[in-house]
């Protein structure tokens, strides 16, 4: 049996630096090396003040002053405060050069600092780097998902011009349509005129015969009785000349074309101050308002109020169960009345970016956007029922719909009129939303998330911009309300926080970004009843549909 190295035995055990063998005792402050108690005589052997030994457990408890550079045999525990804070020893202190100064004490200063130091520490370990860290993943899952992006925009560009193909096949299609058109009207004109030719010439060959007939005949009776045709046939009919057809094609501007076929954005790189999360969590805390201030009621006269949505910051476009879709400015004046195309009340109604207004109707399965006074057809269903509208940061539309035999549900995303994203299942396979043709409100947050208010499931469901599943919400399990949440509306803010209606319960729940519930805006407040759909001006202030009253509630509950 082989003996253990009592070295490499009880490795958690502190051991002499000098022998190597013995347990720790004690510890030199001024060298910072372990001793055991034989070895402490020959440490200090060159002089004890050369050392300070204590026991181990107050190890690097000493200070170690600096040496005085006036007086080498002093250390200096002081500091001139009327000399820049140099370092001073007591005989400095008592010099010419040092009277009626002002001395601190270099182990308070060094107090001081070391919790300062602490404190940094602690910010870089738990606030900073941690940033850094978070910074630096989204910069790499950039990196990592800049391949995809650009390829969908190729393949978007591409798609495009398989669209312009097929058009521009029909178009050639339908010119070559009307030249077969033309050419059977042309035939038919020639067939005609040569068909008149024809019998004239029959009855000339006939005079003819009848001529020789009566040039060999001696009967009187005949010859008398002929009469000439030949000023008849001297008419001659108009000779018939039917031009070709032309085709002038027109020159290519390219510079034209180019602007009609897309426009491309801009490289943009927007900077953002970079806040410590706890520090940020504070901030948002705070900007919330302790009581919301309800700032204005306007009256819609609306019998079911669903929908409302800002236009230039000084008008609102609201819905409900009608076929009019109305604008009121701030004072609740009626500015616009436009109707669905269907007679039937729009689905939802957003404003897209051009300012122009955008509504659903479920009984066309069609998107139509109002520009300038003219209702036009933006995007066709199939198989699909409409649902909710939002439009993102760069003017997408976001399109909720339900299967036709009301078994599935899935989110569009189309450019335009082409459709670029579906988001339907997570990456187990699983629907994402519940399968139903009930309503589901969707909003994009200034993070890219794409947040559904799934009524019918009780959750507010949000996926990334991939699609890919971060978080359900399915009500704040520490408040008891009296009936179960079942979100309506729903919104997002500058801060990034999630506003989403509670109908039943007659509140409006406010999440941060990572679905933590941060507080309500109840009747309480603001006399809230049957909440429906949110608007949300990014200045501190929400507008709340009030489902059987007919009002939209402006709220001010953020700074």
């Amino acid at each position: 049996m082989s003996v253990m190295d009592p070295r490499q035995s009880a490795q958690d055990v502190h051991r002499c630096d000098l022998c190597e063998t013995a347990i720790v005792h004690s510890y030199c402050d001024f060298c910072h090396i372990n001793l055991c108690k034989p070895c402490v005589v020959d440490h200090i052997s060159d002089g004890y003040d050369k050392h300070k030994i204590v026991p181990f457990k107050e190890r690097r408890s000493t200070l170690i002053y600096p040496k005085c550079e006036t007086h080498p045999h002093e250390t200096c525990k002081l500091q001139c405060k009327d000399c820049n804070s140099i370092f001073v020893c007591s005989s400095c202190m008592a010099s010419e050069q040092h009277r009626r100064h002002v001395f601190e004490e270099v182990s308070e200063v060094y107090k001081t600092k070391k919790q300062a130091i602490a404190k940094d520490a602690e910010e870089l370990e738990t606030l900073i780097s941690p940033t850094y860290e978070e910074i630096t993943h989204d910069l790499e899952k950039q990196l990592a998902n800049l391949d995809g992006g650009y390829e969908i925009l190729t393949t978007t560009m591409s798609k495009q011009g398989e669209q312009w193909h097929r058009e521009i096949d029909i178009v050639i299609n339908k010119m070559k349509t009307e030249i077969n058109e033309i050419k059977v009207k042309h035939r038919d004109i020639l067939k005609k005129h040569l068909n008149e030719i024809k019998q004239t010439q029959s009855l000339i060959n006939q005079t003819l015969v009848a001529i020789k007939e009566i040039e060999k005949s001696t009967q009187v009776s005949p010859v008398i009785k002929y009469n000439s045709k030949i000023h008849e046939f001297s008419k001659l009919t108009p000779k018939v000349q039917v031009s070709l057809p032309t085709f002038f094609p027109e020159p290519i501007n390219r510079e034209k074309l180019y602007s009609l076929f897309g426009q491309i954005t801009p490289l943009s790189t927007a900077t953002e101050e970079n806040v410590s999360s706890l520090n940020q969590r504070d901030t948002l805390d705070r900007e919330l308002l302790d009581k919301p201030e309800l700032v204005t009621t306007i009256h819609t006269g609306y019998g079911k109020l669903r929908n409302v949505t800002g236009q230039n910051r000084d008008r609102i476009w609201v819905s409900g169960k009608s076929n009019k879709i109305k604008c009121f400015n701030m004072k609740g004046s009626l500015v616009q009345t436009i109707y669905t195309e269907s007679g039937i009340f729009p689905n939802d109604i957003i404003v897209d970016t051009n300012e122009d207004l955008v509504f659903s109707d479920g009984v066309t399965k069609r998107v139509y956007v109002v520009r300038n006074g003219q209702t036009k057809e933006l995007i066709r269903l199939q198989g699909w029922m409409l649902g909710e509208l939002c439009v993102t940061s760069t003017g997408d539309l976001l399109v909720t719909m339900a299967s036709d035999d009301k078994t599935q549900s899935k989110v569009v995303r189309y450019s335009g009129s082409l459709e670029t994203q579906t988001i339907q299942f997570n990456d187990e396979g699983k629907p994402l939303y519940s399968g139903n043709d009930q309503i589901k409100y969707i909003s994009e947050n200034r993070n890219l998330d794409i947040c559904v208010a799934d009524y019918d499931a009780g959750a507010i469901v949000v996926v990334n911009q991939d699609g890919k599943l971060r978080w359900r919400y399915v009500g704040n399990p520490s408040v008891t309300k009296s009936t179960p949440f079942y979100p309506w509306g729903i919104t997002t803010d500058s801060k990034s926080r999630i506003l989403t209606t509670d109908c039943n319960n007659h509140c409006i729940h406010i999440l941060d970004q990572n679905g933590k519930f941060l507080c309500y805006i109840d009747n309480s407040y603001c006399d809230l009843e049957n909440p429906s759909g949110l608007y949300n001006d990014q200045n501190g202030n929400v507008f709340v549909c009030e489902l059987n009253k007919g009002n939209v509630k402006k709220i001010k509950y953020s700074t």
